[in-house]
C-alpha cells in the first residue's frame, strides 16, 4: 500500500487517473470509457454496482453515478417515488432517483474541486463507499415497497435498522 499511497500523493494526478488507481488496487472490473470517465463494477451485500465516475473540467466536479437495475410495476411508482424522499432526506453526501426509461435506480453525488483543487485518494474512497452504503442499505426497502406491498415508511424502518446477518 506504501507505494500506491505515494503515487496517489503526486500532484497534478487527474481525477479519473486516481479513480483508476484506485479500482486496480481494489482488484475491481473497470473500462476508461475517455479520458474524463471511467465506469466500473462494486460487488455489493444485494447488487453488484454498475459505477461510473467523470470528470467536468467546466465546473471543476468529479461526478458519480451509481446505478442498479429494477423494474417496478408501475402501479407501485408512487409509493417508490416517496420511498426515495423519506431515503434521501437521511443521505447526506448524495441522492437517490430513479430513471424510469433505463429501468435504473441511482446514487448521484458530486465532489466540487474549484479552484484547481485535486481529489484525493481517500475523498474518492469515501465518495465510493458512501455510494454503496447508502445503496446496501436502501436497497431492502426499495424492494420491500415495489414487491412486499410494505408503506415508504414502514420499510425506512428497515433501512434505519441495524443488520445483522442476511435474509
Amino acid at each position: 500500500m506504501a507505494s500506491l499511497e505515494h503515487y496517489l500523493e503526486t500532484e497534478d494526478l487527474h481525477p479519473i487517473d486516481l479513480v483508476e488507481t484506485l479500482a486496480a488496487h481494489h482488484d475491481w472490473d473497470f473500462d476508461r470509457i475517455a479520458e474524463d470517465q471511467i465506469a466500473m463494477a462494486i460487488e455489493g451485500q444485494w447488487r453488484t454496482y454498475s459505477i461510473t465516475l467523470a470528470w467536468s473540467h467546466h465546473d471543476e466536479t468529479l461526478r458519480l453515478v451509481s446505478t442498479f437495475e429494477m423494474e417496478p410495476p408501475e402501479e407501485k411508482l408512487p409509493a417508490l417515488y416517496d420511498m426515495l424522499n423519506l431515503a434521501n432526506d437521511t443521505c447526506w453526501t448524495g441522492a437517490f432517483t430513479y430513471w424510469h426509461a433505463q429501468r435504473l435506480m441511482v446514487y448521484r453525488y458530486g465532489l466540487i474541486l474549484s479552484g484547481g483543487r485535486d481529489a484525493g485518494a481517500d475523498q474518492v474512497d469515501k465518495m465510493l463507499s458512501a455510494a454503496i452504503k447508502a445503496s446496501e442499505r436502501f436497497y431492502p426497502a426499495f424492494q420491500l415497497v415495489c414487491w412486499g406491498d410494505r408503506t415508504p415508511q414502514d420499510a425506512m424502518n428497515v433501512a434505519i435498522a441495524e443488520a445483522y446477518g442476511r435474509a
